[in-house]
């Protein structure tokens, strides 16, 4: 790692060493070219390519079906909070949200604003510590769709399986877990995702939406936030965030490269479990979330005593273990261990967090 630090921040989040590295030695002259990608038309051959690749790429490894458009737009999930009931509250104009978390919180307000939006469920009582489970005649069956947020990346949660929705399309924001995990595409009528977390530089977001809901935004939508103005113009309609793609196609390769998602997943599993066994097994520290809820990407746990979680972030930046502070809103501690993660820096945590217990327990 050299003088580099493991970086355990819930976003933007560390990149592989392997693209940083590439795309350095790329910066003054990418492929011949001359200039940088930062530099170049996106009208260009060269950005052409990088921008087919990535989304073949993409396709690959997920596996998405050939009636899925895939849309790299910018503004990160924040946007797509409101260009989902733009676009897909266009038959009764009602959808249902399950609150998880703040941002499946911000994601419903959002929607409330422009259509009748209905929280069905929410653990927000509980401190947002588990997943509420919902039967399908629980949602509004005349519902344009279901919204959920399969990760919850400030509260350590996620989505143990794929909810039943009864037939009703299901929405859900993957920001935080999406590549970390196998997943089947076709359960879901759209999926989003900002790029910051495991897949490139904040300012991209990418919408997997299944091609027989895009078209249906009203002609009151702005045109950059209808679906259809990106489907039809190959997320080019106009400057794409080039640099933010370019990364984020040199990380699908790189996943390929190591056996794609299925390989990440057995991987992640193996962290979080290391992890989480420590956690579990220690008289100082204690995960809030119940087990069967329990994230692979955003591991949060507590001592229990504020003070002492300060110094727990203090002195495990000291020894180049950095962003272990949990959000503003909940405080105590939260190791992301996104794909760029390597074990090792996993490993030297836990290290730390047994001399740090011994000291202070």
């Amino acid at each position: 790692m050299g003088d580099r630090v493991y970086n355990f921040s819930a976003g933007p989040s560390m990149l592989p060493v392997e693209v940083l590295k590439d795309a350095a030695d790329k910066m003054l002259d990418y492929d011949g070219a001359g200039m940088s990608v930062m530099e170049m038309s996106h009208r260009s051959k060269p950005f052409e390519k990088i921008i087919e690749e990535a989304e073949a790429n993409l396709r690959l490894l997920l596996g998405v079906p050939e009636d899925y458009d895939v849309l790299f737009v910018q503004g990160g999930a924040t946007l797509v909070f409101a260009m989902i009931p733009l676009n897909l509250m266009a038959g009764s104009g009602k959808a249902d949200y399950i609150i998880t978390g703040q941002w499946a919180e911000k994601a419903y307000q959002e929607a409330a604003k422009l259509g009748d939006a209905k929280a069905v469920a929410s653990s927000k009582e509980q401190k947002f510590s588990f997943i509420p489970k919902v039967a399908p005649g629980e949602f509004r069956q005349d519902a344009d769709y279901v919204h959920i947020t399969w990760n919850n990346t400030i509260y350590g949660s996620k989505y143990p399986a794929v909810p039943d929705t009864g037939g009703l399309t299901l929405v859900t924001d993957m920001s935080s877990s999406i590549l970390s995990e196998k997943i089947d595409v076709s359960k879901f009528g759209c999926i989003y995702a900002g790029a910051q977390k495991n897949i490139g530089p904040a300012g991209l977001s990418i919408i997997i939406v299944k091609k027989e809901l895009v078209g249906r935004a009203k002609e009151s939508v702005p045109t950059y936030l209808d679906f259809k103005t990106h489907a039809d113009n190959g997320s080019m309609y106009n400057t794409p965030p080039a640099w933010c793609i370019y990364i984020a196609g040199e990380v699908f390769k790189l996943l390929l490269a190591r056996g794609g998602v299925e390989a990440m997943e057995q991987i992640n599993k193996r962290k979080a479990a290391k992890l989480y066994d420590f956690i579990d097994g220690s008289k100082l520290y204690t995960a809030p979330v119940v087990k069967e809820d329990r994230s692979l990407m955003n591991i949060v746990f507590v001592t229990g005593d504020d003070e002492l979680d300060k110094k727990f972030v203090s002195e495990a930046k000291a020894e180049g273990l950095v962003q272990l502070n949990g959000h503003r809103t909940i405080g105590g501690m939260r190791a992301s261990v996104y794909n760029a993660m390597p074990e090792e820096g996993v490993d030297k945590l836990i290290g730390f967090m047994k001399r740090f217990e011994a000291e202070n327990a």
